[in-house]
């Protein structure tokens, strides 16, 4: 099995079932195989987010802002939303596996075990918007997460932290306030199944900030760096300065953050 031509396979694809049938195969195969094979050649630099003929693709303050949620298409467009995050949330664990073949079989379990969860949080969401009147693809996206991926490519300490410690993370911080906002509709069918979907996804998006967090702190001891190199990243890449909700301080301390990170990010409270 070519495990690497795999990986890039999935990544390209924009066809979910082919997603999943070979993230699980990949799967399979680092749970037979004690050492997996070094790719034949550098990962490939992807060009395109693998969405691009499937979405419509604008930068994010042309984004409609969701607030009707009364309506079927209000609460689609909110759900699609989601649903972009997590679909693009697929391709990024993949990558991770993909681009990085000098890490251990943990690792590599780590970030397929990721992937296996996005797909699943996707499809549910899939599933909700269909069920809506709606696809994947009716509204319109940013590829924020695909940008952060091309960036941070050739800096596997950097991918660690803007992915899964900052935007990652970052829902946790969101998660909680949509979740308030809807709560005075759940007993609408459709906003109820919406709510049960969003707490699953919320508690595996710490499990996933988790693993974030001890790689990122693994790759800093190897490099023999601080891990408060964090927010010289983030500042590297204009994160430090960007607005940030009311910060989850017992999510992130949950996923592998100190209060000290915490205060340091905006939140004195901790």
């Amino acid at each position: 099995m070519n495990f690497y031509k795999i990986l890039e396979e999935a990544i390209e694809s924009d066809c979910i079932a082919t997603k999943e049938k070979l993230t699980k195969q990949c799967f399979l195969y680092c749970s037979q195989n004690e050492l997996i094979e070094k790719p034949e050649r550098k990962a490939k630099t992807f060009t395109a987010p693998s969405y691009i003929n499937k979405c419509k693709i604008v930068e994010p303050r042309a984004l409609k802002t969701r607030k009707d949620f009364d309506t079927k298409e209000g609460l689609a467009s909110l759900v699609h939303a989601i649903a972009h995050i997590e679909y693009s949330a697929i391709d990024l664990a993949l990558d991770a596996v993909y681009r990085y073949p000098d890490m251990s079989k943990a690792y590599v379990v780590d970030w397929l075990e990721v992937a296996q969860d996005e797909i699943r949080h996707y499809l549910m969401l899939e599933e909700l918007l269909i069920e809506l009147g709606f696809s994947y693809g009716d509204f319109s996206v940013h590829s924020g997460l695909f940008d952060a991926a091309v960036q941070t490519a050739e800096n596997h300490l950097d991918r660690m932290a803007i992915v899964p410690r900052y935007y990652e993370a970052s829902g946790l911080d969101v998660t909680p306030q949509i979740l308030k906002k809807l709560d005075n509709k759940r007993k609408l069918p459709f906003v109820h199944k919406f709510i049960n979907i969003l707490n699953i996804i919320y508690k595996e998006e710490i499990e996933h900030v988790q693993k974030g967090d001890y790689w990122f702190k693994t790759l800093c001891k190897q490099e023999n760096k601080n891990i408060n190199i964090y927010f010289e990243i983030l500042d590297k890449y204009k994160l430090m300065d960007k607005h940030r909700p009311h910060l989850n301080a017992d999510a992130r301390k949950e996923a592998g953050f100190s209060c000290a990170e915490i205060k340091l990010l905006g939140d004195g409270t901790c």
